[in-house]
């Protein structure tokens, strides 16, 4: 790979010599290109941009200002390979690093950034499809429908539902009057339901306003419906519309409904309220100028796509297990609206054997059609079973470890891992590198190391810790203007339990937090915070596509290396909110050792003993996601939040016995079954019940076997044969 870069008429200061050697240094980089010096490679020096364009060498530009205009050079170059067949690429070298007050001495960082950026792309995901003929559902008062529809009319097959307001007076499209009730869908899949109650049939009106003309209390105007609050019952109307037969005063109320393509809301409030509404809808207040969404709308006529940003593997979800609902933090943190319960299948059975299990498939479903990619359930998701896609985590963590390695090997010292959205984001960080140019500000500081993601909020705990094990001295999540409240709350909850982890491990210092991006001055502080305490020696291991896995790989490496003066606890208490890790506490006072929290528990880390009444717990597997909680029949257990970090956090791994006792044995064979305390409380409950009296008594006390055994011996045991 060739890759130029250029210091922007000599406004950075890049160190070639030392740029090339550290690239030379990390494995998979190449230092090829980066000792020729450019200062204005997008004009007096193109001819060298267009000398590698034709050289048939990939190619990476350290420019993005004037991508556009390389990609027009390599397009009029003779001998060049198309883009298509060969794509050039371009990373942000100037605002990221090179513009900073301390830009001399950001060598090591824009190694770094050099480094990543020559990483191959991430691999392509499946894609979620759309088709839409044009069809939009216009909704608002009619002055303002009519407006749009002027501006719509020419590209869109449209459909005005109008609730209040004057019509125009030709009828020129579909004009429907009522109340929108129903609203569900995404672009190209809308379904909306209505109710209209008043006389006058739009469908049917001519707008010849003879009925306005009749109407002595004037209750008709040139919306073309009839207040009934004036209306007096003359009738003067109906006369008047008799050819047309537009009114009929007899006419109920009446339900309908539609499929639509788009959908353009005009109401003072939005019929879908959620913070990321679903592709083809529009909500435009009264406030709003309609320019902005005339101009998306006229765009969404064709057939689209977009990545699936998301996995999800059933087996591993834990929200749902015996008709109870456990962990529910994917559906609660989703802005759009896109994963809801499986209420279809939740409590359902399937056939298994001579019997019957809880439905393999019940859990969640996500609807890619809405999810726009915010990857906020993997972030809280505990199991795993949900994941981010685009990247995944393998191809993130690659690019995170790249970045780390190389800033390590060029001399760098506290990196701080800045992650950003790769919209608003880079916009933030653009905009303070253009003001650190021209001395208003102090620029991104050279241990900052900034990564753009699609959204700041698809990254986790275990990115987080697993950064912070490879070397990076803190994690940094810039939040914009524009996230959801749950999002913000998620990515807190989150990052205190990555810090409570690592204070309980020794680390001082703050490791994880949120930078507000609010005013420029604000972020221009923030990014000027004081390093923390890092890891001795950074880690070797790579992220793992399983999110317990590498958490599992980070904690243990976060432990072995940590601070020797620290003492080491027994157990790090964690937040409640957004825990992952814990223990479980047994009222032993309450159990019957039943094992229904057994059978609920998703990820097998609760288990029986075959040979004695136990209840054994592996603490590693425990997600915390209190099925075993709402199952407990007796409630007799509560979640403990925390890392148990015994035995050099061994303890974890290693079931032990939350709770035994002695086994009941059957009076006619002696084998044991069911427990002691279980059978006696089932006696004193069942001792005045008539079916439960003498002989049939003592047989509760006897295992399965012996029961049948002892019926069918007995003389004295009425038989239906006999009867």
């Amino acid at each position: 790979m060739k890759t130029l870069i250029c210091d922007c008429n000599r406004t950075m200061t890049l160190d070639r010599p030392a740029l090339s050697r550290a690239l030379a240094a990390t494995p998979g980089a190449s230092a090829d290109g980066i000792h020729e010096a450019h200062s204005v490679l997008c004009r007096r020096e193109a001819p060298a941009f267009q000398r590698a364009a034709k050289s048939g060498e990939d190619l990476l530009v350290g420019c993005t200002q004037e991508s556009r205009l390389f990609l027009e050079l390599a397009g009029q170059t003779e001998g060049a390979p198309s883009v298509d067949e060969r794509p050039i690429r371009f990373f942000n070298l100037r605002e990221t690093g090179g513009w900073s007050r301390d830009g001399a001495q950001a060598t090591p960082k824009l190694a770094a950034l050099i480094a990543a950026a020559q990483l191959p792309p991430p691999e392509p995901v499946a894609t979620v499809g759309y088709r839409s003929a044009g069809r939009c559902l216009v909704v608002g008062p009619g002055e303002r429908a009519e407006a749009a529809a002027a501006l719509l009319g020419d590209a869109l097959d449209l459909t005005l539902l109008v609730d209040r307001g004057e019509l125009a007076q030709a009828h020129e499209r579909v004009v429907l009057r009522g109340r929108l009730t129903r609203l569900a869908g995404w672009l190209g899949a809308f379904e909306a339901g209505w109710d209209s109650a008043n006389p006058i049939d739009l469908d049917l009106c001519t707008r010849c306003n003879s009925c306005i003309a009749a109407c002595p209390e004037g209750a008709i105007d040139f919306g073309y419906q009839v207040d009934l609050a004036r209306c007096t019952a003359h009738r003067d109307c109906v006369a008047a519309c008799h050819a047309a037969g537009a009114i009929d005063f007899e006419r109920g109320a009446r339900s309908e409904e539609g499929r639509f393509d788009l959908v353009l809301d005009l109401g003072d409030t939005p019929a879908l309220a959620m913070h990321q509404p679903p592709q083809g809808y529009f909500h435009v207040p009264p406030a709003m100028p309609l320019a902005q969404a005339v101009l998306q709308l006229r765009a969404l006529v064709g057939e689209f796509e977009k990545p699936k940003f998301f996995r999800y593997e059933q087996r591993l979800c834990a929200h749902t297990r015996n008709q109870q609902i456990g962990c529910s933090a994917c559906i609660d943190v989703c802005s759009a609206q896109a994963i809801r319960s499986d209420a279809s299948l939740k409590g359902k059975t399937a056939a298994r054997g001579r019997g019957s299990v809880g439905h393999p498939t019940a859990g969640i479903v996500v609807e890619p059609h809405l999810c726009v990619g915010c990857g906020a359930c993997s972030t809280v998701c505990p199991s795993g079973a949900l994941g981010f896609a685009y990247p995944s985590p393998a191809d993130l963590g690659k690019r995170v470890r790249t970045l780390l390695r190389t800033y390590a090997a060029a001399g760098g010292r506290d990196a701080a891992l800045l992650l950003h959205s790769q919209e608003e984001g880079s916009a933030r960080i653009g905009a303070l590198g253009r003001a650190a140019s021209t001395g208003r500000a102090r620029g991104v500081p050279a241990r900052v190391l900034p990564l753009a993601l699609w959204h700041s909020a698809s990254v986790g705990l275990d990115v987080w810790l697993a950064a912070f094990a490879q070397g990076a001295n803190q994690v940094w999540v810039l939040t914009g203007t524009t996230e959801a409240p749950q999002y913000l709350q998620a990515l807190a909850d989150q990052m205190a339990q990555a810090q409570a982890i690592v204070h309980g491990l020794g680390y001082a210092g703050t490791h994880f937090r949120l930078v507000q991006a609010g005013d420029m001055a604000a972020l221009d502080e923030a990014l000027r915070a004081p390093p923390a305490q890092g890891v001795a020696q950074a880690a070797s291991f790579v992220v793992q596509p399983d999110k317990r896995n590498t958490l599992e790989l980070a904690l243990a490496h976060l432990q072995a290396h940590r601070p020797q003066a620290a003492a080491m606890p027994e157990a790090i208490a964690l937040p409640t909110r957004g825990a992952l890790y814990g223990s479980l506490r047994i009222d032993a006072a309450k159990c019957t050792l039943c094992l229904a929290c057994v059978g609920a528990c998703p990820s097998q880390a609760l288990s029986d003993n075959p040979e004695q009444p136990q209840i054994r717990f592996t603490e590693k597997s425990c997600v915390q996601c209190g099925l075993c909680q709402t199952t407990c029949p007796e409630d007799a257990i509560r979640l403990e939040p925390r890392l148990l970090t015994a035995d050099g956090g061994r303890a974890r791994a290693q079931a032990r016995v939350l709770h035994e006792a002695q086994p009941f044995h059957c009076v006619r064979c002696a084998k044991p079954f069911g427990t002691l305390r279980a059978i006696e409380t089932m006696l004193a409950k069942l001792a005045g019940h008539a079916a439960f009296q003498g002989a049939a008594a003592e047989r509760l006390k006897m295992c399965s076997d012996c029961r049948v055994v002892d019926m069918y011996s007995n003389p004295n045991e009425q038989r239906i044969t006999d009867l």
